[in-house]
């Protein structure tokens, strides 16, 4: 028997506050302006956001947690990349 349920869709909302979209959930749709429409309606019910993103879940691809170490380790070793070593002047408060 065929699959007959519609895909998964992962949804992304941009706050009125924020700078980047947010990972708010889940839902089923038969595409994807559909899915725009469903997540307005379940995660932007109290007018919490200003943009919506929806991806096909299959379509997201990441890294495994057991393989953080090889993935990661190579930024540590550069330490030009962390500026823990500039002096911040004073009065700037977010940097």
């Amino acid at each position: 028997m065929a699959n007959k349920e519609w895909p998964l869709w992962e949804v992304f909302i941009r706050s009125k506050k924020g700078l980047s979209h947010k990972h708010v959930g889940s839902l089923r749709a038969s595409d994807s302006q559909m899915a725009i429409k469903n997540a307005r309606d379940v995660y932007t019910r109290r007018s919490e956001g200003i943009s919506i993103w929806v991806t096909k879940s299959n379509s997201i691809f990441a890294s495994k947690p057991d393989e953080s170490d090889s993935l990661y380790e190579p930024s540590d070793s550069k330490v030009y990349r962390h500026p823990t070593f500039y002096d911040i002047p004073d009065g700037i408060e977010h940097m």
